[in-house]
């Protein structure tokens, strides 16, 4: 430990460094600092700034014009209620009674726990006179059909077999409480 060196109380208060002062003096050297930036040529980067404004150009369309919303005050003495059908509808709400319905005490069978989306046709098989269809389940289990026996969640009976697709009749819910008939088939997937 130098034992001459003066201690900070030896030092007057005028020549002691304080924080703001440090401050002051940092604030000005940044200044000086700044200063020199200045004076740099910055035609290059104005030159380079007006090519790439010149180059952006592009053609947008204006935004489409906005249509008047029209407002609307429900009167629920005069009008009927909007969450209730037509008198009309109410009246044709019921599909005719046509008689169609599937056989619901029949017992399912194997491939009527698939829905036809998930089945997939491989090919077809002919044994004395009876073509057979090749049913692969999700499961990845080859099952064989033929007509008259029934595949898929919609209560479908296959009426045909081709070598290369399935022809079915579905009895599906019309919606109404009915039921409607629809045709639908199911083709070899390559």
């Amino acid at each position: 430990m130098n034992h001459n060196a003066p201690t900070r109380a030896q030092y007057p208060a005028s020549r002691r460094t304080t924080p703001a002062r440090r401050w002051c003096i940092l604030a000005l050297l940044s200044a000086i600092g700044l200063s020199g930036c200045a004076g740099k040529d910055t035609d290059g980067l104005k030159a380079y700034v007006q090519e790439i404004e010149q180059r952006q150009k592009s053609n947008i369309p204006p935004l489409p014009e906005l249509l008047e919303y029209e407002t609307f005050t429900y009167d629920e003495l005069s009008l009927r209620d909007p969450f209730e059908p037509p008198e009309k509808a109410k009246a044709n709400a019921r599909s005719p009674d046509t008689g169609l319905q599937p056989d619901l005490k029949r017992e399912r069978e194997v491939l009527e726990h698939f829905s036809l989306g998930s089945l997939g046709m491989v090919g077809s098989i002919e044994k004395k006179g009876r073509r057979w269809a090749l049913i692969i389940a999700p499961d990845g289990t080859l099952h064989r059909t033929t007509t008259g026996q029934h595949m898929g969640q919609d209560n479908g009976e296959v009426i045909n077999i081709t070598e290369t697709q399935v022809e079915l009749k579905e009895i599906v819910p019309d919606g109404l409480g009915g039921w409607i008939e629809r045709r639908t088939t199911l083709a070899v997937s390559e």
